[in-house]
């Protein structure tokens, strides 16, 4: 099993965007946060990518807005109320899969199995475990 943790607020992956002119382009946000994740990673798993069918098991911990009540917040940091808003966990798993495409396993499609969960925390990362199936 390997286990990684990728600090910082995780970031949704976007759609490429086009220009007036027709060029395509990530947005500067994803774009940086991709780069980001992909060196921690990299720093993290230091072995071959792995070849065979993955299972991945992944939890964004975000943090929570600085506009809700104190119990609200411990509320949230107890797991009572989880993060029902967006960005889309899919849309995030995509963010972290594509950072870790190159370093931990060839390409993404060897995710076989995933289980993921979205929650509140002090301090905003995201948790991966990966095993070999």
């Amino acid at each position: 099993m390997i286990k990684l943790v990728i600090d910082g607020e995780p970031v949704a992956a976007s759609r490429p965007r086009v220009t007036r002119k027709g060029w395509a382009y990530i947005a500067p946000k994803y774009k940086a946060y991709k780069d980001r994740a992909h060196l921690i990673v990299r720093n993290q798993y230091k072995g071959e990518p792995l070849m065979g069918a993955l299972k991945v098991k992944t939890t964004f911990y975000r943090s929570v807005q600085k506009s809700v009540s104190k119990s609200e917040r411990n509320r949230r940091l107890s797991n009572e109320h989880r993060p029902i808003f967006k960005p889309d966990i899919d849309n995030l798993f995509k963010a972290v899969t594509d950072a870790c495409t190159g370093v931990v396993w060839h390409d993404d499609n060897q995710i076989v199995s995933v289980q993921m969960e979205k929650m509140y925390a002090e301090e905003p990362r995201v948790e991966m475990e990966v095993h070999e199936l």
